[in-house]
């Protein structure tokens, strides 16, 4: 397919449904290759499907990203099948349980499990894939969340570490010519949002924008690919928000 991104390669994790789901097409769309991963089988060959479907190329991977040494195979066999990688999206994440209860509501178990998805799999496959990247002065894009900047939850805490994560791998990437940021989205119209936020958190959130309007995937997805063009080659070490303006309106999970 031709687009901006034809003859690219393009790595995208949480990639079977959702916001994950949204960014495959995406790139797919503009004509990059797409690699899929996340632990979601079924979702996977459904965003092939999607793929193929408008006439792009999609490969998946089965892979829990809290599995550290997967994790690090994986990242060796896609540095073998491409020498050059353009961008790597660390959106997959987890948020199970009471995710707007206290710090203190979920045990050491939960804790070990979140930070391992959300803050620490995005630095130790950006690290597997850097060879590939740096060949390519590619790109990695960290999907972090509103929630970030007010962290009183587990999922606001491990999602502001990796805004913090997010600085460090720039600096200690920005040395290969790679460039890393991240994206905070506000409150999106997906499908996991809708299952796990009351609809009177929704309206709540929807109070503190300043524009009219429902955030949408397709947001992030436009958002995302100029960020990791050449449009953007002097944009790296930022949190780059998308959310109707509710965060300075103070926003809360």
């Amino acid at each position: 397919m031709n687009g901006r991104y034809a003859g690219r390669v393009a790595i995208i994790t949480g990639a079977a449904g959702g916001l994950g789901e949204a960014l495959a097409l995406g790139y797919a769309l503009e004509g990059a290759r797409v690699e899929l991963i996340d632990r979601d089988e079924e979702g996977l060959i459904e965003t092939r499907r999607l793929i193929e479907q408008a006439g792009g190329v999609a490969i998946v991977h089965v892979l829990d990203l809290a599995d550290e040494d997967a994790a690090a195979g994986l990242g060796a066999a896609l540095r073998m099948n491409h020498p050059h990688i353009h961008v790597l999206i660390n959106n997959a994440g987890i948020a199970y349980g009471d995710i707007n209860g206290p710090v203190d509501s979920q045990g050491l178990a939960a804790w070990t499990r979140y930070l391992a998805v959300n803050t620490v799999a995005p630095m130790l496959l950006g690290q597997a894939l850097r060879p590939s990247l740096a060949a390519a002065h590619g790109t990695i894009l960290n999907m972090s969340s509103m929630a970030s900047f007010a962290p009183t939850s587990i999922y606001g805490v491990t999602k502001a570490a990796l805004n913090a994560m997010t600085h460090g791998m720039a600096d200690a990437f920005g040395r290969d010519g790679i460039r890393v940021n991240a994206i905070a989205p506000g409150l999106m119209e997906t499908t996991a949002n809708l299952a796990q936020l009351a609809p009177q958190t929704h309206e709540r959130i929807r109070a503190m924008q300043m524009i009219d309007g429902r955030g949408m995937p397709e947001d992030i997805v436009a958002l995302a690919l100029f960020l990791s063009s050449d449009d953007a080659r002097f944009i790296t070490a930022d949190i780059i928000t998308c959310d109707g303006g509710s965060r300075v309106r103070g926003y809360r999970r």
